[in-house]
């Protein structure tokens, strides 16, 4: 597994988070594991989305490509 360092964070935001692995009872390390891994999952579950947005705009084809390159070389 690998490792990050963040440099630079606001006080304020290492006590927020904190606190809020406090009153979750978890240690901070895997609290931040968790927000990271959910931001993760769900930026993949936007880019299928948005994946399947562009996929319906295209047109339904009954067309194979076998058949194209068939009639292609016929010519």
């Amino acid at each position: 597994m690998g490792q990050v360092i963040i440099r630079n964070l606001d006080d304020s935001v290492i006590e927020t988070l904190r606190a809020s692995a406090d009153r979750a009872n978890k240690p901070l390390e895997q609290m931040l594991r968790e927000i990271l891994a959910e931001a993760a999952r769900a930026d993949k579950v936007s880019a299928i989305a948005r994946l399947k947005k562009i996929a319906s705009m295209s047109p339904p084809t009954d067309l194979d490509a076998t058949d194209l390159i068939r009639e292609d070389r016929d010519r």
